[in-house]
């Protein structure tokens, strides 16, 4: 039987730390989370290796690497709402949970928004909300959000996720440009948005978050 306790200090100490991810509740969250409770019992065993873990429908559960150093970045504080785009089973979200005082989780595949509801509930998390639909469209109705967090690669943010930021909020994303990509962060001031990049990191194109083919005469 694997012994999870250990191979979550192991992940911890190996591959979030020597990020200089150094944060107290960043480490306390990330080790408090189980996170094999968010895979099926079949992938388990991957749980805390050192790359992305490849779920239904084009989701993934972001290398422990990225992950750390994107909430390293986003310097979540316990009074802000968090909107976490692609939760897959809810990993994402229950680390979040830690970190800020409520997320609204998105969700577009229907069978990994039912799960994520289902396995939240049982590890007691109850300051996640999941909802299902197309990520590109966020949750106006829960807007505005303090931090936005997209947990797999863009092309381009939608304006209707940027409308639903806070002024003075963050977003994360990791751009890609093919099989190259960097995380950026966002800061909404005045209505616009700045980014800059914070470190390299590569993930999937999630489903709306692709440019538009440019057609040339």
């Amino acid at each position: 039987m694997q012994d999870y306790a250990t191979l979550r200090t192991v992940m911890v100490d190996t591959q979030i730390r020597t990020q200089d991810v150094t944060k107290f509740n960043i480490i306390e969250a990330v080790l408090s989370v189980a996170r094999e409770a968010y895979l099926p019992d079949s992938m388990r065993a991957v749980a805390y290796v050192g790359c992305d873990v490849v779920l239904d429908g084009g989701r993934v559960v972001l290398e422990p690497r990225t992950q750390g150093k994107m909430l390293d970045a986003l310097d979540i504080q316990p009074d802000e709402l968090v909107l976490d785009l692609g939760c897959g089973y809810g990993y994402s979200s229950a680390v979040l949970a830690h970190l800020a005082e409520a997320v609204v989780a998105v969700e577009e595949v229907d069978t990994l928004a039912s799960e994520a509801q289902a396995v939240l509930g049982e590890q007691g998390v109850d300051n996640v909300a999941v909802i299902e639909g197309p990520l590109v469209e966020g949750s106006a109705k829960h807007a505005p959000f303090d931090v936005i967090c997209i947990q797999g690669g863009v092309e381009q943010v939608p304006q209707t996720l940027i409308d639903q930021l806070a002024d003075g909020g963050r977003i994360a994303a990791i751009f890609m440009a093919g099989s190259i990509g960097e995380c950026r962060i966002g800061h909404k001031l005045d209505g616009r948005m700045a980014w800059r990049m914070a470190f390299n990191a590569t993930a999937p194109v999630l489903p709306g978050f692709a440019k538009e083919p440019e057609f040339i005469l």
